[in-house]
């Protein structure tokens, strides 16, 4: 094996039961075509296949173009845009090698992979160049229109992005809309019996795509999200969309930003008015914040095997620094983070999984709605905790590789300056890690969380001294949990939300890694140093908790005078 598609990465898939999924979307493998694979066996073969090619296409061919398309970057002129010369060879080969409809059905194209395997190609490809993932992971939105586009939108569309015909964007940010999607205000009109886009968008990853999705307000008078509906635009049949720039990025210089002026630019509804930011969009951002999470988990990886690679080359007083304690601990740190991180990163696109099959199901008519709401519950936990895990682990760990290089990280001939500044922007874009922290704080402060993970814990084989000890944490972070609910002051539970959601991370981490400990040798010293290292780091932000209420009682507004402006 060889590639990115290591036997690390191939270790960890192993832990995921896709036999179920596989089963479901292979229809009990009775495709009369021919076409898919005939058992269980042989799609797990394929899929090791699949896997195999992407990570020597990711190592071979895209990772050496990663240099010259960050300094190359998209260029404007003349209001249109034109992708680095690495990039388009890169979505190209990734196109002919047939990557490009990953988790689409085969009727239009696609590979019908399993959220899951896709998102380990998504990882590959950002371990190669996270700017080139923007492009492959806003296949996202061939996803939402195969889930709620009409017939006919399907067919005309989707064969053309599993073809790499064309590529696609989700506009939704505008000048006075960012997180708060509610506030969108470019408008979707009714004009002869056709919709038209009237407004502006602006932070569009690669705008300059021949097809987006755009949240637009369709309902006059309205003022929230219960007016906003979702429209599909096509370049290539209406042109009367303006690329009015591109932006100057810190990071991910290969993707193209892009500022859009929709002037009556002709378009179609998705699915039904009114549902456009309460069910499509978040549908939409759920899958590509779990792109973003194996994004940030690329190129955290980057980062570390950088680290690992200079640290054995480098030599100071006498000998490589990697025998410093002061380097080799760094590196433990990131190793232990990767890991785990990925492990969650899997566990969550399984729950992903379960949750579409069980709407497929349900489409069919199949009885499956208390299924699909546990599967919903979880997905709905597991997005936001991977997304605030990954991308805060990647910019930590690749701040770390770039200290371990020393003066040379902060050089651009080394590649570790690049993706410290590719980091950057995962734990900003698809809502930030504080958003993340609004999303999954619900899931702990119900009691979801404590549930799963004693659900976790349930599994028959493992060691009581763990299993008690991550109870016992369990309680600690829920009795603090519900002290804080009993003052009912929502600022507090906000304040302490984002060292609820660390320590839920941590704590999910470890009940997964459990069982792989005891079951595998080699990986029980890993367990042992992330278990102590987790132990501390709970009891510190249960400390703060503490602190927080011993000092300001129900109340933290002492907290923000200092930065608040007198009028």
């Amino acid at each position: 094996m060889s590639g990115f598609y290591d036997k690390n990465k191939k270790f960890y898939l192993e832990q995921i039961n896709l036999e179920e999924i596989i089963n479901d979307l292979e229809d009990n493998f009775s495709d009369q075509a021919g076409v898919g694979p005939k058992s269980l066996e042989e799609a797990h073969e394929w899929y090791q296949l699949v896997l195999d090619n992407a990570g020597k296409i990711c190592e071979e061919f895209i990772a050496p173009r990663a240099e010259s398309v960050d300094e190359e970057g998209p260029s404007f002129c003349n209001g249109e845009v034109k992708w680095a010369k690495g990039t388009q060879e890169n979505m190209k080969m990734l196109a002919q090698s047939g990557y490009m409809g990953g988790t689409l059905p085969r009727k239009y194209g696609g590979l019908n992979m399993p959220v899951t395997v896709n998102n380990l190609v998504v990882e590959m490809v950002s371990q190669a160049d996270a700017s080139l993932m923007n492009l492959v992971g806003l296949q996202d939105i061939a996803v939402t229109l195969y889930k709620f586009g009409n017939e006919e939108q399907k067919e005309r569309v989707l064969p053309k992005f599993c073809s790499g015909e064309v590529s696609g964007s989700m506009a939704l940010t505008e000048p006075d809309a960012g997180s708060d999607l509610q506030a969108v205000q470019l408008k979707a009109l009714e004009k002869d019996g056709k919709w038209c886009l009237d407004g502006v968008k602006r932070f569009i990853t690669n705008g300059c795509g021949e097809v987006s999705l755009v949240l637009a307000r369709t309902e006059e008078g309205t003022k929230d999200g219960r007016g906003l509906s979702m429209m599909l635009y096509e370049r290539y049949r209406d042109d009367n969309m303006i690329i009015r720039r591109i932006e100057n990025k810190h990071g991910i210089h290969g993707s193209p930003t892009c500022e859009l002026q929709f002037n009556m630019a002709e378009c179609e509804l998705v699915g039904k008015r009114r549902f456009g930011l309460i069910k499509y969009v978040m549908s939409l951002m759920n899958g590509a914040r779990l792109a973003v999470s194996a994004q940030a988990l690329g190129v955290a990886q980057a980062a570390y095997d950088e680290a690992v690679k200079y640290a054995n080359e480098r030599e100071q007083f006498g000998k490589a620094i990697v025998h410093f304690p002061a380097v080799y601990q760094m590196l433990a740190d990131m190793n232990a983070e990767i890991e785990t991180t990925r492990l969650l990163l899997y566990h969550t696109s399984l729950a992903v999984d379960y949750m579409d099959m069980y709407e497929r199901k349900a489409e069919k008519g199949e009885s499956v709605r208390d299924q699909m709401k546990k599967w919903t519950a979880k997905a709905d936990f597991l997005t936001p905790l991977a997304k605030f895990t990954a991308t805060e682990m990647a910019n930590k760990t690749a701040y770390d590789a770039v200290q371990i290089h020393g003066g040379c990280g902060f050089m651009k001939d080394f590649k570790v300056e690049r993706l410290s500044r590719d980091a950057r922007i995962t734990n900003i874009y698809e809502g930030t890690t504080q958003l993340q922290v609004v999303a999954a704080l619900p899931r702990i402060t119900s009691g979801l969380f404590r549930d799963m993970v004693n659900e976790l814990l349930s599994v028959d084989g493992l060691t009581d001294q763990p299993v008690s000890e991550i109870s016992k944490l369990i309680e600690d972070v829920m009795k603090r949990v519900e002290k804080v609910k009993a003052c009912d002051n929502k600022d507090l539970l906000d304040y302490c939300g984002n060292y609820f959601v660390e320590c839920a991370s941590i704590i999910y981490r470890m009940a997964l890694f459990l069982p792989v400990a005891i079951k595998y040798e080699e990986k029980r010293e890993l367990f042992k140093y992330y278990k102590n290292k987790s132990l501390n780091r709970i009891n510190y932000l249960l400390s703060l908790i503490d602190s927080i209420e011993s000092d300001y009682g129900c109340s933290v507004d002492e907290i923000k005078k200092p930065f608040v402006k007198k009028s």
